[in-house]
């Protein structure tokens, strides 16, 4: 059950009403006052009950999911969405056949892709969450790839002496190669650039740079 109209001896006892049948809160349900009633003389004679129409909100975070469906939809194909949620975090992995245009080169598509439903859900939903986007298991192999690439980048700038800088990256991609070397003591990351198009520069250690 998604509405009720309810009646009750005034407003607020009808909408206590509705709330009732729907088993939720004023915060989840829109509310329309169809007829606010009638008390009627020492409350009896000529009385009328006051009448509510109540529906619950739709779900923030099926919103979302229903947004993203649409998306990949135009885009041909019918895939199927995860979800895993906590206040947090939304993760959405989207699973099917013949995904890899969804990922894109270096999971550019994929990324946009996330950004987009990112502002969709900041929209949605009142507090702010984090949307974390998948396509099977391509974010934990694309980890794995940039913690290699870091410690291959890192040997090469400490034989060198010269400083590398790395293509533009998400925000969270960048993090994985600056948590791959803060422990290394030979080389500093940092990043610079605006978004989209900010980078990482691996250079050796001591260069005066922030991250």
């Amino acid at each position: 059950m998604k509405e009720v109209t309810a009646t009750g001896q005034n407003v607020e006892h009808a909408v206590n009403a509705a709330l009732e049948q729907l088993n939720s809160s004023k915060e989840e349900v829109d509310i329309q006052i169809i007829d606010e009633g009638k008390k009627g003389i020492f409350g009896l004679f000529g009385s009328k009950p006051a009448v509510v129409h109540v529906q619950l909100k739709p779900d923030p975070v099926d919103t979302v999911v229903e947004y993203l469906h649409g998306i990949i939809e135009k885009m041909g194909y019918a895939p199927k969405i995860e979800v895993e949620k906590s206040d947090q975090t939304i993760k959405l992995n989207i699973t099917g056949e013949n995904l890899a245009l969804l990922i894109g080169k270096r999971g550019q598509t994929l990324n946009a892709l996330q950004l987009l439903t990112q502002l969709t859900a900041n929209r949605m939903i009142r507090h702010h969450v984090k949307v974390m986007l998948d396509v099977g298991d391509y974010r934990e192999k694309r980890e794995q790839s940039l913690k290699l690439l870091a410690e291959r980048l890192a040997a090469r700038v400490a034989k060198t002496k010269r400083s590398i800088r790395l293509e533009p990256m998400p925000s969270f991609e960048r993090k994985v190669i600056h948590s791959a070397l803060a422990k290394n003591n030979k080389v500093a990351t940092f990043s610079e650039g605006t978004e989209p198009n900010r980078y990482v520069v691996v250079a050796l250690a001591g260069t005066e740079h922030g991250r």
